[in-house]
């Protein structure tokens, strides 16, 4: 019984990674083949481009209490080389603290400067940075919608490079750009997140664009159509999950629209440098997947997409899974092989553990093509072993929050506290996350995984049990500079003379 029961969950152990990392390598291989195709064709769209005259543009900011970066990403979007008296920008400020004073008093000044620029205010949060968008998008005035998060800092050229490409063919529902990295060397971590974020912009954002699978909008840097965000058949901005733009993106692709990835506009951003802000951000991400793909997979296996979007679809909203298989692997991955007699399944085993392998090489392989692709640099097996490292000390976090997501509708929008940095100078702390108590479970996890490591290091002939390793060092190291530590709140609270009076929206 014993024996049977660890074999099933060995097989769900390679069967799970093996899928999804067979996956990573098709879509390298997608991202490859068409790559100078699309580009040379999409910059031959801009370079035609000669408007008699620019399309609206609404920029909108959303922004809860972001006193570190507001002013930054304010001025940043009014430095955009767009004709004035066709851009609008949105200050959406759900803020509580000081920030709304900061944001008065640099827009007031860009005002002044001839900007259009308009700042709207909510008593409540509702649907956050959903309900935000949404009720900006109520006031605009423009016929494209841009939107850049607190952290953003977009170039000058940023709207002229991707308006053709929205104007080029009305059934565009949105234009995604790529993030760059403001604090790319500001620490390991900030290393290791860039080279990640670098994967996805260069592999799985470009193979799923240009081969005509669903792409998912990244929430910033990106431009949409507001006739396909207001199209009935899209319902616009919706707040039931935690992960607002791949749901809109999804809707908006099942109801006939198209998204395009332009790889060569960059904007910008800022890497979270702080471990807890790292998994707040993570697990927003992973819980907003899960809601979204229970709301979202009927609706594509009900669809007329080809099996081979549904299923892409599918391996798409449900990646964070990962999480789940690589804590399995470090709480079972060793001590099975208590239950499973080797010797009788040996040829099985060794079979199972090349594919395991392979598939667990497939993120580093991508990474590598993905940092190659956008900066033409390889990175080094230091630099890999360090984001390995930071995806397994993430694994626990990730999978809690997956089983949030299966299970709950909705929640708090957590957002990421930003501290201003650029690489070259750090950031002032001026937020925390609240903290809880998984820091403690990922320490005793990871002690766990050391004390497997150690217990079979001669069994394993002293290389074997490498990645119990690596998950103890990354468990331990997450767990440990997470914990609770600092303030939880801002340094510089609303007076209260500075509260609104008022239920509703306020715009000045």
């Amino acid at each position: 019984m014993l024996e049977a029961a660890a074999l099933a969950i060995f097989a769900a152990l390679m069967i799970g990674p093996a899928l999804y990392g067979l996956h990573m390598y098709l879509l390298m291989f997608l991202a490859g083949r068409r790559r100078r195709h699309v580009r040379a064709m999409q910059r031959a769209v801009r370079a035609d481009y000669r408007p008699r005259v620019w399309p609206r543009v609404t920029t909108q900011i959303p922004i809860y209490n972001e006193s570190a970066v507001a002013e930054r990403v304010i001025r940043a979007v009014a430095g955009l080389d767009y004709p004035r008296d066709r851009h609008e920008i949105q200050v959406l400020d759900d803020s509580t603290d000081g920030t709304r004073a900061l944001v008065d008093q640099v827009c007031d000044r860009l005002r002044g400067e001839g900007h259009e620029i308009v700042v709207l205010r909510r008593e409540v949060r509702t649907d956050f940075k959903a309900g935000a968008l949404a009720a900006g998008l109520r006031r605009a005035t423009g016929d494209l919608i841009a939107i850049f998060d607190a952290d953003f800092v977009p170039g000058p050229g940023f709207l002229k490079e991707l308006v053709p490409l929205l104007e080029s063919d009305a059934r565009v529902a949105c234009v995604q750009g790529r993030w760059g990295h403001l604090n790319q060397n500001e620490s390991w971590m900030t290393e290791a997140l860039s080279l990640g974020m670098d994967g996805h912009f260069g592999v799985e954002q470009p193979a799923r664009a240009w081969n005509g699978f669903l792409l998912n909008f990244n929430g910033t840097g990106g431009i949409w159509r507001r006739a396909a965000i207001e199209d009935p058949a899209v319902g616009g901005w919706q707040g039931d999950t935690l992960t607002e733009d791949l749901d809109l993106s999804y809707r908006a692709q099942l109801a006939g629209w198209t998204i395009r990835y332009c790889q060569d506009v960059e904007a910008p951003a800022e890497v979270p440098a702080d471990v807890a802000a790292l998994k707040s951000q993570q697990r927003r991400w992973a819980t907003g997947s899960m809601q979204s793909a229970r709301k979202l997979l009927p609706l594509v296996w009900k669809s007329k997409l080809s099996l081979a979007t549904r299923v892409e679809a599918s391996i798409h909203l449900t990646q964070y899974l990962v999480n789940v298989f690589m804590v399995m692997m470090a709480l079972f991955g060793r001590s099975l092989f208590w239950f499973i007699p080797v010797e009788r399944y040996a040829d099985w085993l060794a079979v199972s553990w090349i594919v395991i392998l392979l598939a667990a090489a497939a993120p580093s392989v991508a990474y590598m093509f993905g940092r190659w692709s956008l900066q033409g640099q390889i990175p080094g097996p230091g630099r890999i072993l360090q984001l390995i490292a930071l995806g397994f000390g993430l694994s626990l976090n990730n999978t809690v929050a997956c089983a949030v997501g299966l299970f709950s509708r909705g929640g708090e929008f957590v957002r990421t506290p930003k501290t201003g940095s650029t690489g070259t100078r750090a950031g002032q702390r001026r937020y925390a996350v609240p903290g809880g108590l998984l820091w403690l479970a990922e320490i005793l996890l990871g002690l766990f995984c050391l004390a497997q490591w150690a217990w079979f290091l001669e069994a394993d002939r002293y290389v074997g049990g490498t990645f119990l390793l690596l998950f103890a060092a990354g468990l331990l190291t997450i767990g440990w500079q997470s914990r609770p530590h600092g303030a939880t709140e801002s340094s510089d609270p609303l007076p209260a003379e500075g509260k609104l009076a008022a239920a509703g929206e306020v715009g000045k």
